[in-house]
């Protein structure tokens, strides 16, 4: 597969995904492009979040030449997907919130969906309860705050339970015995929500399905890419392994680049917005 894969989310969440998607596919080469100038997306308006990130990604994708885009944000994944295909002519992945397993998990067909008010919002979701969680009773928690939790962690900041507590209580005491973490953010203070919800409370996120699918579209990519080069009686060279990190904002801290570099990325560096 030529081309490097670009991972892009609104902020570090992403990176979830993006671990994820490493771990099956190791010897491909990254970009993770974050849109922290204009976080958190779960407040931006529908048509600025189209417009802006339609305007970034493809950007992105020409400067490196990718092969392949993971949208790892459900918010900008729930609207942004379509125009973005009518534009690349490269593979886009998106992020599904995991209503249906974890309908087919729940012990007692109660499950909550956490994600930000930008998600909860959309047609989408409501569509994938309507079609996979008809038997449960499902609740719905928009959270920006945890967004900006999660930031704050990846640069190194401590996070309080206290303020864990005060935005998961509601569900805490809902009686929930599955939660969907519909942002990508989420994951990232996983072990700070378990430990406020209890070990009761099945916590589910979508990253597993995204590298499953990033894997079987890289593998189609790889097939159709020997078999050019085959006729071509080319041979391929192997792909660096180099991870590179692309920001919007004016500067990110050093707790964030220490972070980052400490995932693996050689280079991080500010990106026009345009």
């Amino acid at each position: 597969m030529s081309g490097p894969i670009l991972v892009f989310d609104s902020g570090i969440g992403g990176l979830s995904i993006l671990d994820e998607i490493r771990q099956v596919l190791p010897d491909k080469q990254y970009y993770y492009l974050f849109d922290n100038a204009r976080l958190p997306y779960g407040e931006l308006e529908e048509q600025v979040l189209i417009t802006g990130c339609k305007a970034l990604i493809s950007s992105i994708v020409k400067r490196i030449d990718a092969s392949l885009v993971v949208i790892a944000c459900n918010t900008a994944s729930t609207l942004v997907l379509p125009a973005l295909r009518e534009v690349l002519n490269i593979p886009v992945v998106g992020v599904v919130p995991a209503i249906k397993p974890a309908a087919a998990l729940s012990r007692n067909k109660h499950i909550g969906v956490l994600a930000t008010p930008g998600t909860i919002r959309r047609p989408y979701t409501h569509e994938l309860i309507e079609q996979f969680g008809g038997d449960c009773k499902v609740e719905l928690y928009g959270s920006s705050e945890l967004v900006i939790l999660s930031e704050r962690k990846a640069a190194g900041i401590d996070i309080l339970q206290a303020d864990i507590a005060k935005i998961l209580n509601p569900i805490k005491c809902s009686g929930l015995d599955t939660l969907v973490l519909g942002c990508t953010h989420f994951p990232m203070l996983k072990v700070e929500i378990q430990d406020y919800l209890g070990g009761n409370v099945l916590l589910l996120d979508s990253a597993k399905a995204v590298a499953a699918r990033v894997t079987s579209l890289c593998f189609q990519l790889d097939e159709t890419n020997r078999n050019r080069n085959k006729s071509k009686d080319e041979v391929s060279g192997s792909e660096s392994k180099e991870m590179i990190a692309l920001y919007t904002s004016e500067e990110i801290s050093d707790g964030l680049k220490n972070t980052l570099a400490k995932i693996g990325f050689s280079n991080i560096e500010k990106v026009q917005t345009g």
